[in-house]
């Protein structure tokens, strides 16, 4: 974390500044401090391995007394849920211990508990995610979301985040602590309350990103208008409370900064795993104040795909989503952004190109048959829509059980990555 983070943070409970605390936990890195404490007027919170935890409970106090304690592994350890003396914490030890690179499979089947790490593993094809993707790399083309910082709220991992961390920005937007621009505090921030994710999103899915540990459910830590785009996909509808969540995105975003809301699940239609839905009504009620337009979900989808497109001129009324299950929200004061938006050409590889993990791979001579194989029945039937480009199987003529480079592919390349087939992922993702 960069001490610089500190202007436009504050606490989420009495709102005063914070700043660094000078003891035993602090320890710096250049310009990073990699752990220690910050205070307010109020309280104390732990910052683990550059991860503010801006949360009030036992177990952020516990990792804040180990912190100062010396005892830095078992503040990681206490906040990525991991009990001492078990076999879940043994096995993780063991993979950091490891000479080759932890990846983001390893570590996910270890910290996380639930059904959850299926969606996040294969997040980077889904169609929700295809559809936000473009959505926030389009939006990312209009000057008023270039000149300014992106807030990943609920943002899990990382996933989006990384889409942000690659939009244009603005040169020297961002000042760093003596006044020059600071290619860190450029970077986007996701926020959630799940330690773990942030900290699989910093080591593999978006490095470099800035995290921040609260809770969406509690006043958020940032100052006011300190974003001009502020991201929530498909975790809304599992916020308790969403009036306050609301008022809040609407205070963080700039003047002319814009909400974007991916994916939100309908109460008038049917979803899996649905959380407490609102009416498109309700939704749209809550963020009044910064004019609010609704789209539908699939036919943002079938822009993206067919036409490369995401036309934000064709908004729908509340009243005519019908029973869709789901549809996306766009809020912004500022009409010149609802325009029509030419989706980018996919650029270099970033990362490593990857065999989508949705498909098995088999060698055939010279080729390699790549087979579909959803993980479960109920991941195949929530994300069905996939199938629009991820076909059954696929014959390639290069060898993709090892290490995958684009001059192995030719011109079948581009193809193969704008339906997923191949994957531009994280270095060590998988």
């Amino acid at each position: 974390m960069r001490e610089a983070l500190l202007d436009l943070l504050r606490c989420p409970f009495c709102g005063t500044r914070l700043g660094v605390v000078d003891n035993d936990a602090l320890v710096r890195a250049e310009r990073d401090i990699v752990s220690g404490v910050l205070g307010c007027e109020c309280c104390a919170f732990p910052i683990v391995d550059g991860i503010p935890v801006l949360i009030a409970d036992d177990t952020t106090r516990d990792a804040m007394h180990a912190l100062e304690a010396g005892r830095h592994e078992d503040a990681l350890f206490r906040l990525l849920g991991l009990v001492p003396n078990t076999r879940r914490t043994g096995a993780f030890r063991a993979l950091l211990a490891r000479d080759v690179p932890l990846t983001y499979r390893d570590a996910l089947a270890i910290l996380c508990l639930d059904a959850e790490g299926a969606c996040f593993l294969y997040r980077f094809s889904d169609p929700t995610f295809v559809a936000a993707e473009a959505l926030v790399q389009t939006l990312g083309q209009h000057p008023s979301i270039a000149h300014g910082r992106s807030l990943d709220l609920c943002g899990g991992s990382g996933h989006l985040t990384r889409v942000l961390a690659g939009l244009p920005r603005a040169a020297g937007n961002q000042l760093g602590a003596e006044g020059q621009p600071d290619a860190q505090t450029d970077q986007p921030i996701v926020a959630d309350v799940a330690f773990w994710k942030l900290w699989l999103a910093t080591e593999v899915t978006a490095p470099g990103c800035t995290a921040i540990c609260c809770d969406a459910n509690h006043p958020l830590p940032f100052v006011d208008g300190a974003f001009s785009l502020v991201v929530l996909a498909d975790a809304f509808p599992y916020i308790w409370h969403k009036r306050l969540l609301a008022g809040e995105m609407t205070r963080l975003a700039a003047p002319d900064g814009a909400i974007v809301m991916p994916h939100l699940h309908s109460a008038l239609g049917d979803n899996m795993s649905a959380g407490d839905t609102l009416t498109p009504a309700a939704y749209t009620s809550l963020f009044s104040r910064q004019q609010p337009r609704l789209y539908n979900d699939v036919a943002l989808l079938t822009q993206v795909l067919d036409d490369r497109v995401v036309d934000l001129t064709q908004s729908v009324a509340a009243t005519d989503v019908g029973s869709d299950p789901a549809f996306t929200l766009v809020a912004c004061c500022d009409d010149d952004l609802f325009r029509r938006y030419e989706v980018p050409q996919l650029g270099h590889v970033s990362g490593a190109l990857i065999v989508n993990p949705l498909y098995r791979v088999e060698r055939r001579g010279g080729s390699s048959i790549l087979t579909r194989t959803f993980p479960t029945p109920e991941y195949a039937e929530e994300f069905a829509a996939c199938t629009r480009y991820l076909p059954d199987t696929v014959t390639v003529d290069a060898d993709l059980t090892g290490p995958v480079e684009p001059a192995m592919l030719g011109s079948a390349g581009e193809e193969l990555r704008r339906r997923r087939i191949l994957l531009d992922a994280p270095l060590h993702y998988c």
